[in-house]
């Protein structure tokens, strides 16, 4: 009689059910779809899900890069010449408001209260220093009367229309003794365009402001301004009792609130607010030939942490303010202190606050 085979060590299973051996007898549950690929697990599925966000947003940063690189316009601003002052610690921009009135029609020089007058001058003009110390933002009020290269003593914006950009900046460095590292314009149009593509900017008006010639309107406290509010309020002199500074410190206040919009996550995480935002600033800006995306980058960080309280702004110190003779009122600066407030900048030390700024 045959005898029968010993049964296996492993019973075999039901021909339904899904348990699958392997070679060394251990069994795992099956995980195969339904063409029999084996799926991948959760924590794979999220790491991979997130590599791909990464890469996407990688790819729209470099993109949005590359496309600003090629928008931004350029101006021959900065150059050397003999006497220019020697380069100091830390970065140095000038930044530029021009009252330019060129490429606007008869209904918007309405509209934005500016006038038709043709010639080029700047209504802002501000320095901005950053690096160990600041960042810090110095105004210099458009009436400072100072040495014009090869025109004698006038006030300082019109170095602007004697000789653009490029006569602007030797005349600011000549008379701060700051070597200027970049160089960025922006014009009324522009500037209006800019906060309209942010959806308007938050400020705290400091009192009743009414102005006829710069159509400035305004109730004390804090509001919503639209871009042509916005240029009304900066351009806006004639509601304060120290004119030209007391605008100033509105200018100032306007550029912080802008930059901290700019930069909040509500406009850099949603591209629909961002783009725009980009189209219309780098219409509106013009800078150096030597400003790239990373130094644009860094401006704008440094002017964020500006509007978050962090670094200050000031104004030159101030010693009188005059009426000289086929020039007008002007201002004068208090020598001594602005020469301490300019030699702390060279050194990229903190700077010193005076009564007079």
């Amino acid at each position: 009689m045959t005898t029968p085979p010993d049964p296996p060590e492993h019973p075999l299973p039901p021909a339904s059910s899904t348990t699958v051996y392997r070679a060394s007898g251990r069994r795992t549950r099956g995980r195969s779809g339904k063409n029999g690929k084996k799926r991948r697990s959760l924590p794979k599925r999220i790491l991979l899900t997130l590599l791909v966000v990464c890469v996407v947003v990688v790819a729209y940063a470099v993109g949005v890069g590359i496309w600003a690189v090629g928008q931004v316009q350029r101006t021959d601003a900065l150059g050397d010449y003999s006497g220019r002052p020697a380069a100091g610690k830390g970065t140095n921009w000038l930044l530029v408001g021009s009252d330019t009135r060129k490429n606007l029609t008869k209904e918007q020089q309405r509209e934005l209260h500016v006038g038709s007058d043709s010639g080029d001058e700047t209504d802002t003009i501000i320095v901005l220093h950053y690096g160990a110390s600041g960042p810090y933002l110095v105004s210099l009020p458009r009436d400072s009367y100072v040495s014009i290269p090869g025109h004698g003593k006038n006030k300082i914006n019109a170095s602007y229309a004697l000789g653009g950009p490029a006569l602007l900046a030797r005349t600011v460095e000549q008379a701060t003794g700051l070597r200027l590292d970049h160089y960025a314009e922006v014009n009324f149009a522009g500037f209006v365009d800019v906060v309209n593509a942010l959806g308007g900017v938050d400020v705290c008006v400091p009192k009743d402001l009414n102005d006829s010639y710069s159509g400035a309107d305004f109730k004390a406290g804090c509001q919503t301004m639209n871009g042509t509010e916005a240029l009304s309020y900066a351009r806006d002199r004639h509601s304060y009792a120290d004119g030209d500074l007391g605008r100033v410190k509105a200018q100032q206040q306007l550029i912080a609130a802008i930059a901290g919009k700019a930069l909040s996550p509500g406009t850099l995480l949603a591209p629909w607010k961002l783009l725009p935002f980009l189209n219309a600033s780098l219409n509106a800006l013009t800078v150096d030939r030597d400003a790239g995306l990373l130094n644009l980058g860094k401006l704008g960080l440094e002017m964020d942490d500006i509007s978050h309280g962090d670094g200050s702004t000031t104004t030159v110190p101030i010693a009188a303010t005059p009426s000289v003779p086929g020039v007008g009122d002007v201002v004068e600066w208090n020598a001594a202190e602005a020469a301490e407030l300019f030699s702390a900048l060279r050194a990229d030390t903190t700077i010193p606050t005076f009564g007079s700024n």
